[in-house]
C-alpha cells in the first residue's frame, strides 16, 4: 500500500490528537448527532488523561460529525496538531471501538487498516428489464463508477449514468466500452465487475477493449445502490473480502524471492530499523496486531528512530519520544517513499511480524 496519503500529515511537528469514532447516520440510530456527540465527550476525557491541551481538543470538536452528507454506516479519523486540523478522513466501517490517543506522533495504523486492502476496481450495471432483441422498444441505463476498495464506500467516485434506446445499444456500446477504459485506465483497474441484464452486459462486455475484457467479473443479483455510497457495494464487499491487492501480492511475491536466495530482504524489528535508519525499505511487511508491546524511539526526524534511546542520544538527538512501533514505522515509511503491505500470518510470518524488502541488498540489514 502506497501511503502518499498520510504525507501531510507528517509536514507538520506534534504532539498529535488522533481520534477515531463512529459517525453513522441510519434509521437504527434514532438520533444520530447526540450518539456522536456522547461518543466524543468520552474520547474528550481519555485525551484530556493524557495530558491533550485545549486548543487540541477544540479543533477534534469542531470535526467531529461534520460528515453529514455520508450516508449509512461508517466512521471518522480525525488527526489535530497545534489547535489546527492536520488530516480528516472517512472510514469505510465504524471502528471496532472508539479511539483517542494524545502523543509526539499520530495514531495511523487504524486508518491503513481501514482502507486496505486498497484494490482498484470498475463497477458496471446494466440496467434493462425489457425484451431481448435490439428491436425492442425502451432503454438500457448504464451506471458506472471507477473506485478504490474499501475506501470507495465513503468516496464513491464521479459516476457515468447514461441512458440509450435499446435499437442503437448494438452500436452505443463500444463508445461505452471506450470510455470505461478510459476510467480504468487511470486508476489501473485489477477488476471489473459487472452486474444487470444478462443480455444488455453481454453485449457490453463483448465490446470492451481485449485488455478490459480478461478483467471482468460478472455478478448477480446486484440491487440498487444507496445515494452516497458505492456502487454495487455489497457485491463489492463479497468480491474483496478477504483478497490482497495485486500491487501488494507482487511486492510479497518480489520478499519471498529474495528471501529465497539471502538477498535483498530482512526480519525482525531490529532489521527494519537498521534499514529505514538507511532509507533501504521498499515495502515493509507487518502482522499487525493492535495489542503488539514492541515501543521505539524516536526524534523529529522520519528516519531518526532506534530500539534503544542511547542509540539515538549516541547521535546527538535531544528531543526523543517512546511511541508504540507501528507508528515510528508508519512514519518513516512515509518520509522515505517505502510502503506498507499488512499480511495475514497464513501468507507470511516473519520474525516479530515484521519483513522488508530492501531497495538493494544490504548484509548489515539483516539479522
Amino acid at each position: 500500500m502506497r501511503l502518499s496519503f498520510l504525507e501531510p500529515l507528517y509536514k507538520q511537528p506534534g504532539p498529535f490528537a488522533s481520534v477515531y469514532l463512529d459517525t453513522s447516520r441510519d434509521a437504527a440510530i434514532e438520533d444520530s448527532d447526540a450518539a456522536i456527540q456522547l461518543r466524543w465527550r468520552h474520547l474528550r476525557d481519555a485525551l484530556v488523561s493524557e495530558g491533550a491541551d485545549r486548543d487540541s481538543l477544540t479543533a477534534v470538536a469542531g470535526t467531529v460529525g461534520s460528515d453529514t452528507d455520508v450516508p449509512g454506516t461508517h466512521g471518522q479519523a480525525v488527526f489535530t496538531a497545534h489547535g489546527r486540523l492536520a488530516l480528516l478522513d472517512e472510514l469505510p466501517a465504524p471502528p471496532a471501538r472508539d479511539i483517542a490517543h494524545f502523543g509526539s506522533l499520530p495514531d495511523t495504523m487504524p486508518l491503513i487498516v481501514q482502507r486496505a486492502p486498497g484494490i482498484p476496481y470498475l463497477a458496471v450495471h446494466v440496467h434493462y428489464g425489457g425484451r431481448h432483441s435490439t428491436e425492442a422498444t425502451g432503454a438500457v441505463r448504464i451506471e458506472a463508477e471507477a473506485g478504490m476498495w474499501p475506501l470507495a464506500k465513503v468516496v464513491p467516485g464521479h459516476r457515468l449514468d447514461e441512458e440509450i434506446p435499446v435499437n442503437d445499444w448494438l452500436r452505443a456500446a463500444e463508445a461505452v466500452g471506450r470510455e470505461l477504459e478510459g476510467r480504468a485506465r487511470r486508476i489501473d483497474v485489477e477488476a471489473v465487475v459487472v452486474a444487470g441484464d444478462v443480455w444488455a452486459r453481454g453485449i457490453l462486455v463483448r465490446r470492451l477493449p481485449a485488455g478490459l475484457r480478461g478483467q471482468v467479473v460478472a455478478v448477480e443479483g446486484a440491487g440498487e445502490s444507496q445515494p452516497g455510497r458505492a456502487l454495487l457495494e455489497r457485491k463489492l464487499d463479497e468480491l474483496f473480502s478477504g483478497r490482497m491487492a495485486a500491487h501488494d501480492r507482487a511486492l510479497l511475491g518480489a520478499f519471498l524471492a529474495e528471501r529465497a536466495r539471502d538477498g535483498a530482504s530482512a526480519e525482525g524489528l531490529a532489521a527494519a530499523v537498521s534499514a529505514l535508519q538507511r532509507g533501504g525499505v521498499k515495502a515493509l511487511f507487518l502482522n499487525h496486531h493492535p495489542e503488539s508491546p514492541f515501543r521505539l524511539w524516536t526524534g523529529p526526524e522520519p528516519v531518526q528512530l532506534a530500539l534503544t534511546e542511547q542509540e539515538l542520544r549516541f547521535y546527538g538527538i535531544r528531543e526523543l519520544h517512546e511511541e508504540h512501533a507501528d507508528a515510528a514505522l508508519v512514519r518513516a515509511l512515509v518520509g522515505t517513499k517505502g510502503e506498507l503491505v499488512l499480511v495475514s500470518e497464513r501468507e507470511l510470518r516473519p520474525a516479530e511480524g515484521v519483513g522488508v524488502l530492501l531497495r538493494y541488498a544490504d548484509p548489515a540489514s539483516r539479522m
